[in-house]
């Protein structure tokens, strides 16, 4: 499959070294550390939004996907269950400080302004930023020189609505911002939207044959901010992000993790 073969070609497959982290010196007696806290529970709460190819129910209503298989498989290395909750991605960073998910592990583009708030693990991804509109309009946007006057959405505090508020191409667009990147295509696929900016590796899986949008297309000539996925725990939490690295290294060098994707 096409979309499974991209998806491989796109894996970041992690076989360096993984750095070495800087020791926490003075706070034996503090209370315990976040693995601690997480090996204590029996369970790794990982923050999702629901988007194929990554976190997705199938004919049986399972959750699959890259994502859940990959951080399932992490979670058995850690000795701990993987306990998967449903988010809302613009309060992603809040739920993390707050406990009520132990990572955020959905897509999340490694920025520096994310690294400064949160720990962030090895990338495991390479992605872009792409724009999304209706086949049938596919032509005419492809012909323009910019966005100017067209209607975008991306999904709130993503990569997408980054470049979409950023970007010169779209200096000159109307942009609104929306819920889930779901939401997104809904609003191209219905006309009410010119068009979308959104992950790569999600329009993969969400649209084209055999997806709700088939008539949807990535206007293949604009890419946008190459970027890579990481997984997101609390600050200053080194023994997890240690852990965490270590599984992925072991995964990428055994073939696991191809084999996943």
């Amino acid at each position: 499959m096409k979309k499974v073969l991209a998806l491989v070609l796109s894996l970041v497959l992690v076989v360096g070294v993984v750095a070495t982290l800087a020791a926490c010196g003075g706070n034996e007696d503090a209370q315990k550390t976040d693995f601690e806290y997480v090996q204590e529970k029996g369970e790794l709460v990982i923050g999702i939004t629901y988007f194929a190819p990554m976190n997705y129910f199938d004919e049986n209503n399972e959750l699959v996907g890259f994502e859940t298989e990959f951080a399932t498989a992490v979670c058995e290395k850690l000795g701990v269950k993987a306990k998967f909750q449903e988010i809302s991605w613009s309060a992603k960073e809040t739920e993390l400080a707050g406990k009520s998910i132990d990572c955020i592990w959905n897509g999340m583009t490694i920025t520096p302004e994310r690294e400064e708030a949160m720990d962030i693990s090895t990338p495991y991804l390479a992605n872009k930023q792409v724009l999304v509109v209706k086949a049938d309009k596919l032509a005419e946007i492809k012909a323009l020189e910019s966005g100017k006057g067209l209607n975008i959405v991306a999904e709130k505090e993503s990569a997408g609505e980054e470049v979409a508020t950023t970007d010169a191409y779209f200096a000159e667009a109307n942009y609104t911002a929306v819920d889930t990147q779901s939401k997104a295509f809904t609003e191209v696929a219905s006309g009410i939207a010119d068009g979308c900016v959104v992950d790569y590796v999600c329009s993969i899986g969400m649209i084209g044959e055999g997806t709700d949008f088939t008539d949807l297309v990535v206007v293949d000539t604009l890419n946008f901010a190459d970027e890579q996925y990481g997984i997101a725990f609390r600050k200053d939490s080194p023994e997890t992000l240690e852990k965490v690295n270590n599984a992925i290294k072991a995964l990428a060098e055994s073939g696991k993790l191809a084999e996943i994707a």
